[in-house]
């Protein structure tokens, strides 16, 4: 059940970290995956990793805010490889420098096009480039990995983080009603507090986050690739225009 052979999968900001964890799932359960990363050194890593437990893995090096570089990218692995089956869009960060909790009013047009970019525009640009094939051969998942803040007030600071992932959002939930009718399904994965050890770094107060959570602990890479290979499989059909809020029970409104 939820088995993967034979498709093949695109896993944006693979990485490290939630990406690296969707990548290995993915390949875990059968499907050759696309490791996109714009570092190829850390591209490269996850590949070797899902290689050697024996899955089939390719380093897919590219820059998801460029349209044209992504389209050529993702042509280029399809011509080599095989058609997009599955594409996650998992890419995304707090605008090109990082997390800076920052007052909307402090902040300008510039700060909104760099979250836009990445969070929203990049999404859009991956998803142009294979949902052409998608409804061609019937068959297609696309699954975008958002945030709790782009659904309600999470945190202070993060204004135009939650803005991005809240269209990426809605995005996602009117190309499913243009996509229903062609096999093709797509899904927001609305990720709670994540650990941020595999990725290097510590989060101050990690403890006492967790505790707030009712499953009392934060999520995990590997939690996000267990859904995400659920939405990609054939037994997802029916499960499409949906967010799926995946944080061990917090309450969000």
């Amino acid at each position: 059940m939820f088995a993967l052979d034979g498709r093949a999968a695109l896993v944006t900001g693979a990485g490290q970290g939630v990406g690296a964890g969707i990548a290995r799932l993915l390949a875990a359960q059968g499907a050759i995956v696309a490791v996109n990363d714009l570092d190829a050194e850390r591209a490269e890593r996850v590949s070797t990793t899902i290689r050697d437990a024996g899955g089939r893995a390719y380093p897919a090096v590219f820059d998801v805010t460029d349209p044209r570089a992504a389209l050529l990218a993702i042509r280029a692995f399809e011509r080599a490889v095989a058609p997009v089956d599955i594409l996650v869009n998992n890419a995304g960060n707090g605008g090109a420098e990082g997390f800076r909790p920052t007052r909307f009013r402090q902040t300008v047009p510039e700060d909104w096009q760099r979250f836009a970019d990445v969070n929203l525009f990049g999404v859009m640009a991956c998803t142009k480039a294979v949902l052409d094939g998608m409804c061609a051969r019937r068959f297609g998942r696309v699954i975008t990995i958002a945030s709790a803040a782009g659904v309600s007030g999470q945190a202070f600071g993060i204004s135009l983080y939650g803005a991005a992932k809240g269209g990426a959002i809605a995005f996602m939930r009117h190309l499913a009603m243009e996509t229903a009718r062609d096999g093709v399904t797509a899904n927001t994965v609305a990720l709670g507090l994540m650990d941020p050890r595999p990725s290097g770094r510590e989060l101050a107060h990690t403890a006492e986050q967790a505790e707030r959570i009712p499953v009392g602990r934060l999520g995990t890479p590997e939690d996000a690739g267990a859904i995400c290979a659920f939405l990609a499989s054939t037994e997802s059909a029916w499960i499409t225009g949906q967010t799926l809020q995946v944080n061990g029970g917090a309450i969000t409104t």
